[in-house]
């Protein structure tokens, strides 16, 4: 197997993660690294038995699979640097991969990079990688949104499948509705539990006690909405129909926390039709 030389820029948290995992896999040798922290890049390095840290664009060696692991607005200003670093043909030899891991941006944020007839994707790991460790263990078992020209996902995806991933295509137009998707799933999931025990402690409930609660409820809601959909998982007021205590307690909580309130409202108006019709639309 030709070996792939990978040049990471980029060393933060997901970075770091994919560097952990790329590192001494067959085939694959983790080359140089970048990012506006040298701090950062030397960490990653270290994760990585052959890793440099460069020390600008034009410190970058030709690599044959590019990962930008930035925060999505420095994706663009990131492809731009590169192209200008690599416009002379004789220091890039073969067109390159690239990919970026942005679920919002499709592919085509890398567009400056068609200049030097690079392949371009886009790799979303739905994974939280509030720590890289944890998050590294966990990558065999994650699912990653694909996206971008068929040569790049032709090279990319036995790459995530080999980590032990599952790779799903994503239609590169509907990018960003794929993406608040996973924000609604996961962020703001988080948010509600910070309402529920900022309202279990105002109703005087010890922290210990809706740590519990949250923990029991949150993990049987995931196992019945798993087992059997959204629709017929739902349950509470209104999905009952119970339309006094909706409003009154909405009421209720509106007096407490005029936002949460208002989320209150409008939420109850999803459950109804959901349990109507299986859709909130």
């Amino acid at each position: 197997m030709t070996e792939i030389k990978i040049n990471v820029v980029g060393a933060g948290r997901v970075g770091k993660t994919l560097i952990s995992l790329l590192d001494g896999t067959d085939g694959c040798r983790i080359q140089d690294i970048l990012s506006t922290s040298f701090q950062s890049a030397n960490e990653a390095a270290q994760l990585s038995k052959t890793g440099r840290v460069a020390a600008s664009y034009a410190d970058l060696r030709p690599a044959d699979l590019w990962i930008l692991s930035v925060p999505d607005t420095q994706i663009s200003a990131v492809a731009h640097e590169l192209k200008e670093a690599f416009e002379n043909q004789e220091k890039t030899g073969k067109p390159s991969v690239a990919f970026h891991c942005s679920g919002y941006f499709p592919a085509e944020q890398l567009a400056p990079l068609r200049s030097l007839s690079w392949s371009l994707s886009s790799v979303h790991p739905v994974l939280s990688f509030a720590d890289p460790q944890a998050a590294a263990a966990q990558f065999k078992e994650a699912l990653c949104g694909l996206e971008g020209d068929e040569d790049a996902t032709a090279l990319i995806q036995p790459l995530l499948e080999g980590l032990g991933a599952t790779c799903f295509p994503i239609r590169s137009e509907s990018k960003s509705l794929y993406h608040a998707a996973a924000v609604i799933s996961n962020n703001f999931a988080v948010v509600l539990q910070a309402i529920a025990r900022e309202a279990w402690a105002e109703a005087g409930v010890p922290d210990e006690t809706a740590r519990k609660l949250n923990a029991g409820l949150l993990s049987s809601t995931v196992e019945n909405v798993d087992l059997l959909g959204p629709q017929s998982a739902l349950t509470g007021p209104a999905a009952r129909g119970d339309s006094e205590v909706v409003a009154q307690q909405g009421a209720d909580v509106a007096a407490w926390h005029r936002d949460a309130g208002e989320i209150y409202k409008q939420m109850s108006l999803l459950a109804q039709k959901l349990k109507a019709t299986g859709f909130t639309k």
